[in-house]
Parts: C-alpha cells; sequence; structure tokens
C-alpha cells in the first residue's frame, strides 16, 4: 500500500501490474467555464458533476465575491443564479491562485464589467504570461494595468469607455486559454455593440481543442461563435441564456494517467464519465497509445485501456494534447525505442516549466533526455531506477511520475498534496488499481 515519507512525501510502491475501475472527477475545463457562463446567463444553471478541487473552489470564491449566487444542491450538484452579464459587485480584490482557467477568463469579463478590480495569484501565477489578452482587452478600450511587471499578473482594472471595433487582434502562440477569455468576454461588448465583432488571430493557434470546449459550451448557453479562416466571429446582441441543467464531463486530462496504466501495466484499465465523443481535446491521448502499441476500447460513457503486443516509441505531435503530453513521456520509458514530443513550448508557461522538470526528473529513474524550445526526446533506461520525485507545486507532475512504480521501482513523491490543484482524490483512486 502507499505510506507516508515525511508529512511532504508520498511513497508509490513497487508494481507490475494495473487493473480495475475509476469513476472520473469533473473536468476543470469544463467546470470552470460552465461556472462562469452560468454566472453571467439570464436564469438559473444546475451544474452537476462540477470538479471539486482547488482550481474550482478559487473560481466559486471569486464570483460569489462579485455577488454571484451559488448554492450546493448535493454532492457535486450546485445551482448557479445568473446576473444577465452585469456583474453586481463593481469594486474587488480577487485570489486566484495558480488557476489560469479562473484568472485569465475573468480578467476579460471584469475588463468589460466598468467596475474596478485587482486580481492576484499565488508566485507563480505572476510569472505566467498574459500580455497577449491585455492588449487584446485594451484595443477594446478596457482599463487594465500591470501592477508588478509588465505582461505578468497582477492586475488592476478600472472602469474604462468601452470601444466597439469590428475586430480584435490576439496571439494565439502562447496560451488558448486568452483566446478564450476573449471569446467569453465578448458576447458583453456584442450585446451593446450593434454588430458582430472578430477576432483575429495572429500566428499560429495552439491548444485548439481547448477553443473548442469554449465554443461549445458557449453554444449551450445560447451564443453561436462562428469560425473563420483568420478566427472567429463573436454575433451582435449575443446574451447568454442558462441551458436549465448542464452534465459536466468526466476530466480526460485525469483519464490519462489510468489509461497509461492499463497499457503500462497489463489492464484492463477502464475510465468512466468520458467516451470518445467527448468536447475535451485530450480523449485524443487514446488514439496516441493505440498508435505506440497499446490496445484501447471504448463504449458509451467509458474508455479502456490493455497492453497490446508492445509498445514502441514515436514521434508525436503534442499541440492539440499538451497537458495528456506530459502523461506521454512517463509512457515513453516503458516503449522499445525512443520518443520526441514535439510542439509543447507551451509547457514552458504552465504551473512550472514543464520541459524543464520533465526533463529533470526523467533522468532520475535513469532516462536519458534532450530538451529543447519546443520537444522532449527520451530514451528509455534498461531499466527503471528508484527515485525521489520533486514536483514543483505541480499537479501533473505528481500524477505523472506515479506511473513510474510499475517499472517494479519504488517512488517517493515529494508533496503529494499538490494534486489538489484539479484532483484531490488521485493517490486514493491510483492505489485501487495497482495489483
Amino acid at each position: 500500500m502507499m505510506r507516508s515519507g515525511t508529512t511532504a512525501s508520498l511513497v508509490v510502491p513497487a508494481a507490475k501490474q494495473a487493473c480495475g475501475t475509476i469513476v472520473l472527477p469533473g473536468s476543470k475545463s469544463i467546470s470552470n467555464r460552465t461556472l462562469l457562463l452560468a454566472a453571467l446567463a439570464e436564469g438559473t444553471t444546475t451544474l452537476h458533476g462540477l470538479l471539486d478541487a482547488d482550481d474550482v473552489e478559487r473560481m466559486r470564491e471569486a464570483l460569489t465575491a462579485l455577488g454571484v449566487t451559488l448554492r450546493r444542491e448535493r454532492g457535486t450538484t450546485w445551482k448557479v443564479t445568473g446576473v444577465a452579464g452585469e456583474v453586481p459587485v463593481k469594486r474587488a480584490e480577487l485570489f486566484l491562485g495558480n488557476a489560469g482557467t479562473g484568472f485569465r477568463p475573468l480578467t476579460a469579463v471584469l475588463a468589460m464589467s466598468g467596475g474596478d478590480y485587482e486580481l492576484r495569484g499565488v508566485p507563480r501565477m505572476h510569472e505566467r504570461p498574459i500580455g497577449d489578452l491585455v492588449d487584446a482587452l485594451r484595443h477594446l478600450g478596457a482599463n487594465v494595468r500591470y501592477v508588478g511587471t509588465d505582461g505578468f499578473p497582477p492586475l488592476a482594472i478600472a472602469p474604462a469607455i468601452q470601444q466597439y471595433p469590428q475586430r480584435v487582434p490576439i496571439r494565439g502562440n502562447v496560451s488558448s486559454q486568452f483566446l478564450s477569455a476573449l471569446l467569453m468576454a465578448l458576447p458583453l461588448v456584442t450585446s451593446r455593440a450593434g454588430h458582430d465583432i472578430a477576432i483575429e488571430v495572429v500566428g499560429e493557434l495552439i491548444s485548439r481543442p481547448y477553443v473548442a470546449i469554449t465554443t461549445r459550451l458557449m453554444r449551450r448557453f445560447g451564443v453561436e461563435v462562428r469560425a473563420t479562416r483568420t478566427g472567429f466571429v463573436v454575433p451582435a446582441h449575443a446574451r447568454y441564456r442558462s441551458p436549465g441543467e448542464l452534465h459536466v464531463e468526466g476530466d480526460a486530462s485525469g483519464a490519462s494517467y489510468f489509461l497509461a496504466a492499463g497499457v503500462i501495466g497489463g489492464g484492463p484499465v477502464r475510465v468512466e464519465g468520458v467516451d470518445r465523443e467527448s468536447i475535451q481535446g485530450d480523449v485524443a491521448f487514446a488514439d496516441v497509445l493505440q498508435a505506440m502499441g497499446g490496445d484501447m476500447r471504448s463504449g458509451s460513457g467509458f474508455l479502456e485501456a490493455r497492453a497490446g503486443q508492445g509498445l514502441h516509441g514515436r514521434t508525436i505531435d503534442c499541440i492539440a494534447i499538451p497537458d495528456a503530453a506530459m502523461t506521454l513521456a512517463m509512457v515513453a520509458l516503458f516503449a522499445h525505442g525512443d520518443t520526441t514530443l514535439r510542439n509543447i513550448g507551451s509547457w514552458r508557461v504552465k504551473e512550472t516549466d514543464r520541459i524543464a522538470a520533465m526533463a529533470t526528473e526523467l533522468a532520475k529513474l535513469g532516462a536519458s533526455v534532450q530538451a529543447g524550445a519546443d520537444f522532449l526526446r527520451i530514451e528509455p533506461p534498461v531499466a527503471l531506477r528508484p527515485a525521489t520525485i520533486d514536483t514543483y507545486d505541480d499537479h501533473r507532475m505528481a500524477m505523472c511520475f506515479a506511473l513510474a512504480c510499475l517499472g517494479g521501482v519504488e517512488v517517493r513523491i515529494n508533496d503529494p498534496q499538490c494534486v489538489a490543484k484539479t484532483y484531490p482524490t488521485f493517490f486514493d483512486e491510483f492505489r485501487k488499481i495497482l495489483a
């Protein structure tokens, strides 16, 4: 069984097999988007399966501070009374921790809300860029000021005379959250503008499936975003309206650890709460596992993974699955031949510099790793070595490296509590599938 080392570490015992069934918690990406859209909508929305984790708690706290009424009905079901596009509280100081899915969209919405707000986070949040979003908001007339370093949080927002341009440019090659934030806020502008507003994406758009989550959820709340050759168009007089009820899908990024365990540890490991029809791009992780040699199966509401005829390293373009791609770095340890993960430059500006962190910790396990600006090349060792893994206050580092135990080695995870950001019960669930 897993056991605590010091209060700040957890020992994951050596294992060779994994099998069982996991019911996934709600998706963080969907949970925070639906909370915000429900808050901005006309009417009351009942959200089922909302994730109960730190990032979502920060969003709930912020919305409550802004005058939105949220009430837990039972378990993971919440009722949100919308404010019909008018944020009631016009002066507030908000703390968003390290929740990018909270900080970026709230910045955009509050910049359009005619109040005085200050948004802060943990020190790492203040190292994560936000300049591209602020530039786009200033194009709309927003009054956003950097409290510390230009281009980074914390931010101060003041009332401004909104402008109604026909188009707004925004860069797409740093974080798709900037575009998603702008998309979710623009209906507050076009509801008054009287004309469509086009977003022009400058450069390559990374993590496109996450933008698709945003536009599909906006559609559920009555706003139909139109894709164009160069970006997106938010229609004139757009208004959010409650769909009444909405069920949050299971977390496809969280599913990746258990699916990988099934392929590495024989399986079958089944994850329930997400399937091939998910709106989350990270379900494509299952296709990559299949291409590497895993045996992947699916049905209504589930995905299932088993060992196939052996895993084989390959070059993988990860631009559409940046979060689940971290799990592929662990799968690479168990493959025949080298694996190269490409188009992962966005890892540099996540909860930590994930390229550097991955390279350092994989080497502890005996892998040979080459790291570049936007790639990792991983040569698996003949046999894994026991290791103590540093997690850099990054939930995905902790969850990924638990998989190393399936190489028959004990792994000590430092600061395992960091998984509370998105998956507080992860280690309890992981223990259930280890044989």
